[in-house]
């Protein structure tokens, strides 16, 4: 009996130590239970169209539901910050655009994170092309007249961005910086905000990705003048690259993938990885990416953590050069 009560208080201390030593997932039984997927964007923006795209193929394919939590502001610090104080358990992910792991370090000398140290690269997911936008009325019809009438008129353009210091107000700040010209950047918190402006007429462009770009062109809200990709897209085979129309050997892009908090389980990882991958390759998933100008980009854990270091280099660079500062 007394043999019997021994091991039964044994079991029930290992459960608990298993409960309350942080729980840190196994791929052999990952998931058993939803996962929370942070968007540092609020709804309706393009990140948030393309985490809900991944959401949608997580859930299949690993069996548990992904719940979107969009926590936008701050260049994507706030939602990263919430990242940081999870439990590297698998249950919290977050879906990042680029600059939030590669430019926010440069930009804000008071960071919260570390890209490298703090987080843990999951997988990359798609490249979206972004777009050089005006309003309807907006008197320009190429880049070449955008450069003309800025140099005419210096701080009498007024451009939008997601926020400071992201893909797309990195990409108005090396076009200035290029064509030798200066506008007045007007930061929102995310791409949704910015577009309402912009097609309300109190903001006169911005670059912003396709995926928010798109429906607003079909529906004549705003005027695509532009695309920032070195090579145009098979989207939208008419519209010129911003190099080839006024501003020669400009190029930018824009990426989209998934990290965790730092210290998650390698067999995670890679069932993470691989279920993303998979997410990818299915047709429905790609039918979705291409009708918003996104391509899927299937990377090893590896080499996304390699391309998260290259970028963090180079956006330092272009940080420095173009002088971003916090608001």
């Amino acid at each position: 009996m007394m043999h019997s009560i021994l091991r039964t208080a044994c079991m029930l201390a290992v459960t608990a130590a298993v409960g309350l030593g942080g729980g840190l997932a196994r791929a052999d039984d990952y998931p058993v239970r939803p996962i929370r997927m942070l968007v540092p964007a609020p709804a309706g923006g393009g990140t948030d169209v393309l985490a809900r795209i991944l959401a949608e193929g997580l859930t299949r394919e690993l069996g548990q539901p992904i719940i979107i939590d969009n926590r936008g502001g701050a260049s994507g610090m706030i939602a990263a910050d919430i990242v940081l104080q999870s439990p590297p358990d698998g249950y919290t992910l977050f879906m990042v655009y680029s600059g939030v792991l590669t430019a926010n370090q440069a930009i804000f000398p008071k960071i919260s994170y570390d890209p490298i140290r703090d987080f843990t690269p999951i997988a990359n997911f798609a490249d979206v092309p972004n777009l050089l936008i005006v309003h309807p009325d907006f008197p320009v019809k190429s880049v070449a007249d955008l450069i003309a009438l800025a140099k005419a008129k210096p701080n009498g353009v007024m451009y939008a961005s997601s926020g400071n210091g992201v893909s797309n107000h990195l990409a108005m700040a090396l076009f200035e910086q290029m064509a030798g010209i200066s506008m007045v950047h007007v930061p929102y918190k995310g791409g949704a905000p910015a577009m309402m402006n912009l097609m309300g007429g109190q903001i006169q462009l911005m670059f912003n990705n396709m995926v928010e770009v798109i429906p607003q062109i079909k529906n004549g809200r705003v005027r695509a003048i532009a695309i920032a990709t070195a090579d145009r897209s098979p989207l939208m085979p008419d519209l010129p690259t911003v190099s080839e129309s006024g501003l020669p050997g400009y190029s930018i892009s824009l990426w989209y993938g998934v990290v965790g908090p730092r210290g998650m389980q390698p067999d995670v990882i890679v069932k993470l990885n691989e279920a993303i991958r998979r997410v990818q390759a299915n047709p429905e998933t790609r039918e979705k990416l291409a009708k918003l100008g996104a391509t899927p980009v299937s990377q090893t854990q590896g080499d996304f953590a390699m391309m998260i270091r290259n970028e963090v280099r180079k956006w330092s660079d272009v940080v420095k050069k173009a002088n971003i500062r916090p608001d």
